[in-house]
């Protein structure tokens, strides 16, 4: 069965950086596109980042919040992708979730405060 597991969040100051990880298992990992959600508390659950397939070249799009801040990479040979996030701000606060085949991880904590 599908499974995504994700990992790194935790607490940070505005202007730092932090890389969350996910890895996948129970699907070919690099034919999918591979996305990262998150949602803030009383807020719906927004697209941040995305992969595509190994169909589109894996391309990559980010959500206009995002852009030049944060980086979405994978490795197709440790089924695993990543989010590299810098600049964080106290509105990047939220639970941060990858996403790929209509399934989602547990997700991993980020709040940023000083």
């Amino acid at each position: 069965q599908v499974q995504l597991v994700e990992s790194g969040g935790g607490l940070v100051q505005p202007g730092d950086s932090l890389t969350l990880s996910c890895v996948a298992s129970g699907f070919t990992f690099s034919e999918y596109s591979m996305n990262w959600y998150r949602q803030a508390p009383g807020k719906e659950l927004e697209f941040v980042a995305g992969s595509g397939s190994r169909e589109s070249g894996h391309s990559t799009f980010y959500a206009e919040s995002v852009k030049g801040r944060f980086t979405i990479s994978r490795d197709n040979a440790k089924s695993t992708v990543y989010l590299h996030m810098s600049g964080l701000k106290p509105e990047d606060t939220a639970i941060y979730y990858c996403n790929s085949n209509g399934f989602y991880g547990q997700g991993t904590q980020v709040t940023v405060s000083s």
